[in-house]
């Protein structure tokens, strides 16, 4: 039996003199063919188109959450400051909102129905009542555009305090 060297094999070649002979050979080649490496890359394109929708709609349902949370929070600060001083504020900067944004790099909306003549500036339901008796708060959602009426296409991404906050949620969903 002849020895191996290294990753080399060695065979035994006979010549015309019958004369043993070492011959080394080189391994034999390893590695992808290009019918493997794009049925892999197929693979993974597929795998992606399937995932990237599912995880655009997650971070999309994570940015209403905070917008919800963060509309409840401002409301309550609303409430407090009016139990406090007896009338609610003029602007959300009054109790240190004015440089808050919303998920969408959007400021925060609000409205003092006290500084209002008329409804005309009041968000209204389908039947075009306001939603809300003293103030609105709102975030203009993802394309940064609203009207006044909720049924309108700009607002049906809003995120909304209505109800005087016992409904705080997507437009398109009161």
């Amino acid at each position: 039996m002849l020895p191996a060297q290294g990753d080399r094999r060695v065979s035994l070649t006979f010549t015309n003199r019958t004369r043993p002979r070492l011959r080394r050979t080189t391994p034999t080649a390893s590695g992808f063919t290009l019918v493997e490496l794009l049925v892999a890359v197929a693979i993974i394109l597929t795998i992606a188109a399937l995932a990237v929708p599912n995880l655009l709609a997650a971070v999309n349902r994570a940015k209403i959450a905070k917008a919800i949370g963060d509309i409840h929070s401002i409301g309550t600060d609303v409430q407090a400051y009016e139990l406090t001083k007896g009338v609610f504020p003029n602007t959300l900067a009054d109790i240190g909102y004015d440089k808050f944004n919303d998920p969408w790099h959007n400021p925060y909306q609000y409205l003092n129905f006290a500084n209002t003549k008329g409804k005309g500036k009041m968000r209204k339901d389908r039947f075009l009542v306001p939603i809300n008796t003293f103030f609105d708060l709102y975030s203009m959602g993802e394309d940064g555009k609203t009207v006044t009426p909720l049924t309108a296409a700009a607002s049906q991404d809003d995120v909304i305090r209505a109800n005087d906050g016992d409904f705080i949620g997507l437009a398109s969903d009161y």
